[in-house]
């Protein structure tokens, strides 16, 4: 949509602190008992790269990156508001976050989402994720899924 407005910020911006509170709703829902397990892996404090897409003037989506190795940035906290969705609004947030990655020096995104959210495997699939082993604390762990996308330097 032309009227989206993407902005680069941090974990401390207020807009971005009510769109995760959103997605923690819905993830609680989502994942139930799981819950509680993987709300410790997803505090936003001190994250440096985040996104906050708006739509005439209103904060209507998120998401973020941070590193998980030296060439591996994870992406966290894709958040679309409900009434926003369907609108390629998450691609282009994902795709701002990859070109962030890549000014930062990493070669490659990885994330993790979870089986009870079909519709984010699918976008994933669709932007070139593909899926791999469990990584990390999602070793183990059977309602995670774990993706990854190498990433091109733009010349």
């Amino acid at each position: 949509m032309s009227d989206l407005t993407l902005i680069r910020t941090d974990s401390d911006h207020a807009d971005f602190r009510q769109l995760v509170a959103l997605l923690d709703q819905d993830l609680a829902v989502r994942d139930g008992d799981d819950h509680a397990f993987y709300a410790q892996f997803n505090q936003v404090d001190a994250i440096k790269e985040v996104v906050v897409a708006y739509q005439r003037g209103l904060p209507v989506a998120c998401g973020a990156i941070k590193p998980f190795s030296t060439t591996a940035a994870e992406v966290k906290r894709m958040f679309v508001h409900p009434d926003y969705r369907k609108q390629g609004i998450a691609s282009q947030i994902v795709t701002e976050l990859e070109n962030w990655a890549v000014e930062l020096g990493f070669t490659t995104t990885i994330l993790e989402t979870g089986k009870k959210q079909p519709e984010a495997i699918a976008l994933y699939q669709k932007i070139g994720y593909r899926i791999t082993d469990n990584y990390g604390q999602y070793i183990g762990i059977d309602n995670s899924v774990c993706m990854t996308k190498p990433l091109i330097a733009k010349p």
